[in-house]
């Protein structure tokens, strides 16, 4: 196992860093200020990224995707995690989950989704239902041929941009050794659905222009030709699907703390106290090293993760330790570089205090640090038969 690039991999690298640098950059200060995009901005990105093949690139080739592999998708992530969240999300990378699609739904919602011509978000979590998936409360009740959905979700990533949902909700109840659990099931709902409506959440201190919003769900019918996968096997779908989101937040947390990183070595470099630069005070010094060995460290553990995502090895505990560690490395490394800025770095003329604040959620969403460690643990104690 190494993790040299080939040639295709660092054109790759190569052609995200420069679109990163010259589509996004310039904009992340206006997406700052107004905590939203312009629909004429959305609509350019999102032409340049289809027009140099950067659009969809973790979908199948045979359906018009990039066809990355795990390996690839992680390159990418990790070059445009360095950018605003709310404009590198415009150069989409549709959920995996639209993979389970069959039928009618590949043209209806997997193709247009992959061209560009629709856009979908993910719903599970719920007030009472975060970590625990299985304790939702949305109901998806069968009726002959329909299903009648009733309940709601909140912080729904980028719902404000979709015009369509993938939601779980509950459509049973099954008896554990840790007493009962609901049985979830996956649907395709459109937004215009009657009876779904959705609106604006709370805004979030992290990541502005990337919204959150809460969806609900009132007397809901869909055929069920809308249902993905089969009755009852929602968590089984995410299971098979959803595992390689845990790689995102740990690769965009690499992207992202290695630009923090740099701006921080050339300020410890250029900035003068004393009579010499503050980065020859160990002070300075030492967090600088701090900050490159934990970034150097994160990024293997995510790379080697993917690596074995490629080869069908991957386990939840590769994945869980490649998000702990980069998602809390990334946390580190901005409160070290804010630190080393002074006062400067709390300043909004300078984009330290925004890396700092966005750092934040990588530790919550997509399971918390929590989650991760229960993760990792039970795997170790499984081992010894407790």
């Amino acid at each position: 196992m190494h993790f040299e690039l080939s040639h295709e991999q660092t054109m790759l690298v190569d052609t995200v860093r420069s679109f990163v640098e010259t589509e996004l950059y310039p904009h992340e200060d206006l997406v700052e200020r107004t905590d939203g995009i312009p629909q004429s901005l959305v609509d350019g990105i999102q032409a340049k990224a289809i027009e140099v093949g950067l659009y969809a690139a973790n979908m199948p080739e045979e359906y018009g995707g990039g066809g990355l592999d795990n390996f690839g998708v992680t390159l990418l992530e990790r070059e445009l995690g360095r950018a605003s969240y709310g404009l590198q999300m415009l150069v989409a990378r549709p959920s995996n989950i639209l993979r389970g699609c069959t039928g009618s739904q590949i043209e209806e919602y997997l193709l247009p989704t992959i061209r560009g011509e629709r856009h979908d978000c993910l719903a599970m979590t719920e007030p009472n239902a975060g970590s625990d998936v299985r304790s939702m409360q949305t109901r998806a009740v069968r009726d002959g041929g329909d299903y009648i959905i009733n309940g709601g979700k909140h912080f729904i990533s980028h719902a404000d941009m979709a015009d369509y949902v993938i939601l779980f909700a509950a459509t049973d109840v099954e008896q554990t050794k840790a007493g009962p659990k609901k049985k979830i099931t996956g649907f395709l709902v459109d937004f215009d659905t009657p009876g779904v409506t959705k609106r604006r959440g709370p805004t979030c201190v992290s990541h502005r222009g990337y919204h959150q919003c809460e969806i609900f769900f009132d007397n809901v019918r869909i055929p069920a030709s809308k249902r993905l996968g089969a009755e009852g096997k929602g968590f089984e779908l995410m299971g098979e699907w959803l595992g390689a989101t845990r790689l995102t937040v740990a690769a965009t947390s690499v992207g992202r703390g290695r630009r923090v990183m740099d701006m921080a070595t050339e300020w410890a470099a250029t900035r003068k106290q004393f009579g010499q630069s503050i980065g020859r005070f160990q002070g300075t010094g030492f967090k600088l090293a701090d900050m490159a060995t934990e970034l150097e460290a994160a990024e293997l553990l995510t790379l080697q993760a993917a690596w074995k995502c490629d080869q069908g090895r991957m386990s939840d505990t590769d994945a869980a330790m490649a998000k702990l560690f980069a998602s809390e490395a990334l946390a580190r490394i901005t409160d070290n570089a804010l630190q080393i800025f002074g006062g400067m770095g709390l300043m909004n003329s300078l984009p330290l205090e925004r890396f700092w604040r966005d750092a934040r959620v990588e530790r919550i969403w997509d399971g918390t640090s929590e989650i991760q460690r229960h993760i990792i643990s039970r795997a170790m104690l499984r081992e010894h038969g407790a």
